[in-house]
């Protein structure tokens, strides 16, 4: 044995660390191994773990019978700390009984050489399973490769998605010019109610399913209906008669329709379930009186329901053709008197505790 064209080059060399408090099992043992691997021979655990502060073997090599502390005790200590875990361990023992060998296997060694063993059958079980070590790492390494390859990917969609959205909210703004930066300024209404409904444990089970990533883009489309009403009524300098009104009211239909013609060609999203129940509830009432389902208290999706107090308030506090711009004051006392009644009493407590904020997206123009 030891040939030059068995020795592996030092600097590619694995590394072996036997342990046995037998001087001549230790001494026997690095001489098999020493043509192809680099060995630390430890005559103790206690040893083995001094020497382990320095040095991370690819494999350990562990007698069961020793004084002090035995094998199974060194393995329970490997595999308990966080750094030595992964070392793969091979039991080398003279304990031959079937219930050692279980009991081994069972504390996380991956394999058990009875002695007194062959070099050549030693040097081939190590070889295997520094082999099976090495596919793990690989696979490890292409699952963290392929995970972030994915995560990339998905930040591309994301954000081709939200600059679509945003694209798409930036349209309905420019028809209806009365509205300039709303669709800013309500979705960080919404990020403010969010935020403080976490902090407060409110709607807890539902809103700890959401992923914010997806919803506050979502919420650009909440007007997207707009797109399909006619200029006459949309860009009307004046107060809507009521069968303009009706005409305005159907923008959450159709708003409706749109996104689920979306959903026909591209498959249900979690965006676009978002932007479904944005789009379709933010014009019912907590009462039952709104539009366009007639929905009310709960049945409206929570969503809808958060977009209502954003949608009304920011209507409130912009200045409109037949109306001047109200203060925020005022705009906050008339959404209060709304509880109960336009909107939900849990999401007007939310609301009141975020209205100064509120006030200064007013006051920074949606910043």
């Amino acid at each position: 044995m030891g040939g030059n064209e068995n020795t592996a080059p030092q600097e590619e060399r694995k590394i072996i660390m036997l342990v046995d408090d037998n001087q001549t099992n230790l001494k026997a043992g690095k001489e098999m191994l020493k043509d192809h691997y680099t060995v630390y021979p430890a005559p103790s655990a206690q040893i083995m773990f001094g020497i382990l502060e320095n040095v991370r073997p690819d494999l350990i090599l562990l007698d069961i019978e020793m004084p002090e502390m035995n094998g199974y005790e060194a393995i329970r200590k490997l595999k308990s700390d966080p750094d030595w875990y992964s070392i793969p361990v091979i039991f080398v023992t003279a304990l031959t009984d079937t219930g050692s060998e279980l009991e081994g296997l069972s504390l996380g060694a991956i394999d058990y050489i009875p002695k007194p063993f062959s070099g050549p059958l030693l040097l081939k079980r190590i070889e295997n399973h520094l082999f099976i070590e090495e596919q793990k790492d690989k696979l490890k390494e292409w699952n963290e490769n392929l995970e972030k390859i994915v995560t990339d990917r998905t930040k591309e969609v994301v954000k081709l998605q939200n600059a679509i959205l945003g694209t798409v909210g930036d349209m309905v703004e420019f028809r209806d010019d009365v509205t300039g930066g709303h669709v800013a300024r309500t979705q960080k209404y919404l990020e403010l109610l969010i935020d403080q409904m976490v902090e407060d444990n409110i709607y807890h089970d539902e809103v700890s399913k959401w992923n914010l990533d997806y919803l506050l883009p979502s919420a650009q489309l909440h007007d997207v209906g707009k797109i399909a009403i006619t200029d006459l009524v949309l860009q009307k300098p004046g107060k809507l008669t009521e069968e303009e009104f009706e005409i305005m009211k159907s923008h959450a239909s159709i708003g409706i329709d749109i996104i689920k013609k979306i959903e026909e060609n591209v498959g249900s999203t979690t965006f676009l379930k978002h932007a479904l129940n944005i789009a379709g509830g933010h014009h019912e009432k907590w009462d039952g009186t709104g539009y366009p389902a007639g929905l009310a208290g709960e049945d409206i999706p929570l969503e809808g329901r958060l977009m209502a107090i954003a949608d009304v308030y920011d209507a409130l506090v912009s200045k409109r053709p037949y109306k001047d711009a109200f203060s925020t004051e005022k705009a906050k006392q008339i959404i209060d008197e709304g509880s109960g009644t336009q909107f939900d009493p849990k999401v007007i407590a939310v609301f009141d505790k975020v209205a100064d904020k509120f006030a200064e997206v007013v006051k920074n123009g949606g910043a």
